[in-house]
């Protein structure tokens, strides 16, 4: 199973899902490899020492570079790896521009750990561009998350055109898991319309798990700690472990 989080907008907590739903699984014992596609490099941060990576998902997706098993790290958590991001990675879009094979780079490159890691999560970055492409073409799933804010649907169109343009031709397994409300702040009027609203748009498709504001998640990452070794009766350990518990009943 390869999971892509993913969301054009910025903003929308794909980070946090991606690092702590990658946890969770590590948690119930399975493999499991993050990779990081965001030159923000975020999820890599919040689990390394950005000076201690030499080698990222640059190298990786590069030819020559570097053996693809060189480009993993182990992190704190017992059972979860990662490809980290640097801010090199912002050049790969250009880098990729034109080979025949662009498309299809990161899934050529994940093939050697699909037996290795049950479980591949993908952190993209907020744009729809080439990895953006890659990870979806490389992808079993997309997990889409969405702030319950009141620009919420704004480009979500775009993501979805995107994704049916991918299943039509280069990977015509890929399925939408699911849309996962997050940053919610269940005590406004607004946010709890706007849930309303992408319940309607998403129906089945919207997890019942909502993801809901929360400093000990805002923190955790400070701590090169997921939620659940961080504040493991916290909100945000709850809900990504619910969400976990819902992602592996729709696999």
């Amino acid at each position: 199973m390869i999971i892509a989080i993913a969301n054009q907008k910025g903003g929308v907590g794909k980070t946090t899902t991606a690092i702590n739903l990658a946890a969770a699984f590590a948690r119930l014992g399975k493999r499991v490899l993050l990779l990081d596609l965001d030159p923000q490099a975020n999820s890599s941060i919040s689990f390394l020492d950005p000076l201690s990576i030499e080698r990222s998902a640059y190298e990786l997706m590069t030819d020559g570079l570097a053996p693809v098993e060189q480009t993993v790290y182990r992190t704190p958590v017992e059972n979860l790896d990662i490809v980290p991001a640097r801010i090199n990675l912002a050049k790969l879009e250009a880098k990729l521009v034109g080979d025949f094979d662009a498309p299809f780079r990161l899934k050529d490159r994940l093939a050697p750990f699909r037996e290795q890691y049950p479980v591949i999560v993908i952190d993209t970055p907020p744009t729809l561009g080439l990895i953006t492409v890659n990870a979806l073409v490389a992808a079993t799933h997309v997990l889409v998350p969405i702030q319950s804010s009141y620009f919420a649907l704004e480009g979500t169109d775009d993501l979805l055109e995107t994704i049916e343009k991918v299943r039509a031709r280069p990977n015509p397994s890929l399925e939408l898991l699911g849309v996962l409300v997050t940053l919610h702040d269940k005590r406004t009027t607004l946010a709890r319309e706007v849930h309303e609203q992408i319940k309607k748009v998403f129906g089945p498709k919207l997890f019942e798990t909502v993801i809901t504001k929360s400093v000990r998640l805002e923190e955790s990452p400070a701590y090169k700690e997921a939620i659940f070794s961080f504040a493991p009766n916290s909100s945000g350990a709850i809900e990504y472990g619910n969400l976990c518990d819902e992602v592996m009943s729709r696999v």
